[in-house]
């Protein structure tokens, strides 16, 4: 999958609104607060199952009931489109979990 330029990442970030760009413009990241370690262990479970589906895997911490994701196309050095693909499938898999969408 091909970098997204520079001047592509607004209009890609209004899509996930909850999201960050890293300073360096190379990654997005996000955290997630759930209920307790079961429901954020839940959430990492679901969003695993898409990831190997797409064949796409992210960067991500848990301590407890915290999910802090990040994703990033290490092949194409930086962003794609699949990293933001995959930003909107997380907030989908947390709306299951009680997370109202930005």
């Amino acid at each position: 999958m091909q970098k997204l330029e520079l001047s592509q990442l607004p209009a890609r970030l209004v899509t996930v609104p909850a999201w960050a760009i890293a300073g360096d413009a190379l990654s997005i990241s996000r955290e997630f607060v759930f209920a307790d370690f079961v429901e954020a262990f839940a959430f990492m479970s679901a969003v695993a199952l898409q990831s190997e589906k797409r064949n796409h895997h992210p960067e991500w911490s848990n301590v407890y009931n915290k999910v802090r994701i990040t994703w990033t196309t290490h092949d194409a050095s930086g962003l794609t489109q699949n990293d933001f693909d995959m930003a909107l499938a997380c907030d989908a898999a947390a709306r299951g979990f009680g997370h109202a969408p930005v």
